[in-house]
């Protein structure tokens, strides 16, 4: 801001002490203001017949000065001076300047003689001041006015223009936009606004500067290489310039200002009306939206599959994530959008608004607890039967495999059993098939179970209402009379048999006992294969010791294992070796079971190959439990040394405080160098959080080697650090208190040792009882009404406790009372000598003044026969101070 800104209405001049700092004017805006301020006087001075060439120079006589603010302010000034003398020229200036001054303006630091001598800024300053008088103060927009008033007329008329953004009178005007549209806003046939470009203000400028010029009267009094050239466009040769603009159009203006207050009438009801029609709108949207998803909620059918279900309750959720908030705000928006309309219906002493029927808010809030009653249960009900098909995919799939192994069991078994062989077959033949179908009677016997499994789950999918039952009951019911058939075809083929059987004599031994040994050991491969190749869990060292341990008793059975499975090869090379030795003439396979050697070497590579992988999945996981016990464990062992060390701490902080050992500052002392000790232990807290931050990142939830936990110890290091600096604190407060009192250190021992006496429950604060018992003792005699105010001094805030701080300012303030009483009356006796009294005036002569003015203050003035006026009776005194006992 320049030294010629106005900071009121009525006071358009910077303090004085700102002219200095105003004399470093930025040439191109001294140049701008030149050009303007010229152009601005000779607009008006043309009226006149004259005009000025140089603003500094022409106004030096005060002649056109004085002209130019006659033409400006309509008024006749004082005569002016012909003279050509310099005194001359400073009268004229001066009647100018009283002129301006009576128009309410205050000019500092503006006098003739600086006009007169032509200083320029001086001289810009001053036409500055009457721009701002005449051509600005008066503008009047919307309750504000002067420069305030001419930026908000600029921002109404530019609003409607793309590019325009006015918000200063400096760099705002730059592009030139600002004045095409002022032009355009009221003159559209002037300009073609639709073909200015912002990157172009050098054109902008110089059309509306021509414009203005050729068909507003409107100097120009500024060149756009001026503005463009300046960083920053003087604000007070802008503010001219567009003041020029204002008053222009003016007159359109106010006709605009009618026009506008019909429109804001208009306007009014025409957003009344359309708050209707939008509430009407959004209700029925909203209840709409309602109609359709209520029974939406409502449908509880099930799905058949858990995709479908987890797309419903995906669905859900994006209902609850990102349709319902929407509607949520729509709602919150109807009825707040309800409120204002009736608000500015009343405002505007308009009918209430009535909604249509069934669009009230109290229907739209019916219709939202429907919504919300439907909804209740849908998420729950949802997560319900996900479980259940969960649980009915694994039964159905469970069902599937065992069925499919069952399935390959049988198949064949019919065929087998109906066979006629036996009736051609010789003795040995026949024997064979008999242990053959003996083989296959225990083998028939051990799929019992499994055939009673796959019906028991078939039963629970039923119950459980599985979607794909009817097949599932289909595939049970053929397993099922399959079974019963290979039941009945097993009987009737051993009967078939054993007929034969006495004609046979011969069997294979080796064949059958073969087949009695590589069923169960195949069976067992089978299940040792399962085993091996079976997921788990587990949260614990002791768990995954458990598997292992599991693990290796199996290991330990692998060379038996071995040994019985070199045994069956060795049964089955033995036949081999006779079928070679006596040439024997085998027709077919061991006839006692369908186990191959080859079979049994392959399930027993294959166990050879899953139990390193086993080892090795039980290895990491034992590694990796390993770790997190590690991480319990250092967790533990630093958790139950800090939780404990900050319990002794805190006790022993509790100790320093009660007990009384050495000065206080000894104890201030051992109290900081606590302090010291426990901030030096924050590391160790440190290194607690990251151990603390390991095992959470580790997923460990539960540590069995400590009861503390890091929540625990981050409240006891707090509590610590708090309790600590408390006590110093009070520490610091009983040093003051002593200090101030003048207590020596045997009476503070002598009050902490009263203190720590009756503080019973050793707290470090007395109950009123226990302070009450600790006056008696020191030798106090009081009724209730001194004791509850004794409690208002040293318990103000009425907590029913009195701590150790105010029990020794108590204390203190006493004592300091008894020891000026006992000195007043060693005085007031040797002051007396043989009289009962002494004057006001001696007292005051011979005592210091604290004890003449607390004799003055409480005793009453001596009354007896031979009474002095202004005189302190003895007695009276006395009986103050002691009592009536003392007497």
């Amino acid at each position: 801001m320049d030294h010629y800104d106005s900071q009121q209405t009525n006071d358009y001049m910077q303090p004085e002490d700102d002219w200095d700092r105003d004399l470093l004017l930025d040439p191109a805006w001294e140049k701008q203001q030149r050009k303007t301020f010229t152009a601005w006087c000779n607009s008006h001075l043309r009226k006149a017949g004259t005009q000025i060439e140089n603003i500094e120079e022409d106004f030096r006589d005060g002649l056109k000065l004085m002209l130019l603010l006659e033409v400006i302010s309509g008024e006749r000034l004082a005569k002016p001076e012909r003279g050509k003398m310099r005194v001359h020229k400073i009268s004229n200036v001066n009647k100018a300047l009283d002129f301006i001054a009576s128009k309410g303006v205050k000019l500092v630091s503006i006098g003739a003689e600086e006009i007169v001598d032509g200083n320029v800024k001086m001289t810009l300053g001053m036409i500055w001041t009457i721009i701002l008088r005449f051509a600005i103060q008066d503008i009047s927009v919307e309750e504000t006015s002067a420069k305030e008033g001419l930026l908000l007329w600029c921002q109404r008329k530019t609003a409607p223009y793309k590019n325009v953004n006015i918000q200063n009178f400096h760099i705002s005007w730059k592009d030139g936009l600002g004045f095409c549209a002022l032009i355009h806003r009221h003159r559209p046939e002037l300009i073609d606004y639709g073909k200015l470009r912002k990157d172009d203000p050098l054109t902008n400028l110089n059309t509306a500067f021509d414009v203005a010029e050729k068909y507003l009267d409107i100097p120009k009094m500024l060149d756009a290489e001026d503005i463009i050239g300046t960083l920053r466009p003087d604000e007070k040769a802008i503010m001219t310039y567009v003041s020029c603009y204002y008053h222009a159009f003016s007159g359109a203006q106010k006709a605009e200002t009618a026009a506008n207050r019909i429109c804001k009438v208009l306007a009014v009801n025409q957003e009344n009306e359309q708050l209707m029609e939008d509430y009407e709108k959004l209700a029925s949207d909203l209840l709409e939206w309602i109609r359709r998803t209520i029974p939406w909620l409502e449908n509880r059918a099930p799905e058949n599959t858990m995709q479908a279900m987890q797309q419903k309750l995906e669905d859900f959720r994006d209902y609850r994530r990102l349709h319902k908030p929407p509607k949520v705000q729509e709602k919150c928006q109807l009825e707040i959008n309800f409120n204002t309309l009736q608000t500015k219906l009343r405002l505007s002493n308009r009918p209430a608004f009535m909604p249509s029927e069934g669009k009230m808010v109290s229907d739209i809030n019916n219709a939202w607890a429907g919504l919300e009653q439907a909804e209740k249960g849908y998420e729950e009900w949802l997560l319900n039967e996900i479980r259940r098909l969960e649980r009915l995919d694994h039964l159905a799939e469970k069902f599937r495999q065992k069925a499919s192994i069952h399935e390959s069991w049988t198949d064949g078994k019919e065929a087998m059993l109906q066979q006629k062989d036996y009736e051609t077959a010789t003795l040995s033949e026949i024997k064979a098939l008999l242990k053959k179908h003996e083989a296959f009677e225990s083998d028939l016997a051990a799929h019992q179970d499994r055939v009673e499994q796959i019906a028991a789950i078939a039963q629970e999918l039923n119950e459980l209402d599985y979607y794909d039952s009817p097949s599932v009951n289909a595939r049970c019911q053929k397993i099922c009379d399959q079974w019963d058939n290979l039941g009945a075809l097993t009987q009737k083929r051993r009967e078939a048999l054993e007929r034969t059987e006495k004609l046979l004599e011969t069997i294979d031994q080796l064949y059958l006992e073969y087949a009695k040994r590589a069923a169960p050991f195949n069976n067992w491969m089978e299940g040792a294969m399962e085993d091996l190749q079976d997921t788990f869990i587990v949260h614990t060292i002791e768990e995954i010791q458990g598997l292992t341990t599991a693990h290796e008793q199996f290991k330990a059975t692998l060379p038996d294992a071995d040994k019985e499975r070199q045994a069956i090869l060795g049964i089955h090379n033995e036949v081999s070796k006779i079928v070679q030795t006596y040439h024997v003439n085998m027709a077919g396979t061991n006839p006692y079971t369908t186990i191959t050697p080859q079979e049994i070497n392959g399930k027993w590579d294959h166990v050879r190959q899953l139990v390193p992988r086993r080892d090795q999945a039980l290895m990491e996981e034992h590694a990796r439990q390993q770790q997190n016990e590690r991480l319990r464990k250092q967790f533990g062992a630093q958790a139950n040394v800090i939780g404990p060390w900050i319990q002794t701490k805190m006790e022993e902080i509790g100790r320093i405080s009660i007990e009384m050992h050495g000065t206080l500052e000894d104890q201030l002392n051992h109290l900081r160098q606590y302090e010291k000790s426990i901030v030096n232990y924050k590391p160790k807290i440190d290194q607690l959080e990251g151990d603390h931050q390991q095992i959470q990142e580790a997923l460990i939830f539960d540590n069995k080697h400590t009861n503390y936990t890091m929540e625990h110890i981050r409240v006891g290091w707090e509590q610590l650090l708090t309790t600590i600096a408390r006590t110093i604190n009070e520490v610091e407060n009983q040093i003051l208190t002593r200090d101030a009192k003048g207590i020596s250190q045997e009476q503070m021992n002598e009050f902490r040792a009263s203190f720590n006496h009756f503080d019973r429950k050793k707290t470090g604060m007395m109950d009123s009882e226990d302070f009450r018992a600790c006056l008696i003792s020191m030798g106090y005699n009081m009724g209730e009404a001194e004791f509850a105010r004794i409690m208002s001094i040293v318990d103000p805030n009425r907590l029913g406790v009195v701590t150790f701080q105010a029990f020794i300012d108590f204390m203190s303030r006493e004592t300091a009372d008894t020891d000026t009483a006992d000195q007043v009356m060693a005085s007031f006796k040797i002051l007396a000598g043989d009289k009962n009294y002494i004057t006001v005036d001696e007292l005051r002569r011979e005592l210091p003044p604290d004890q003449a003015e607390y004799c003055i203050a409480r005793m009453a003035p001596y009354h007896g026969p031979d009474a002095v006026p202004g005189a302190l009776d003895y007695m009276s005194f006395s009986t103050a101070l002691y009592g009536e006992s003392d007497l």
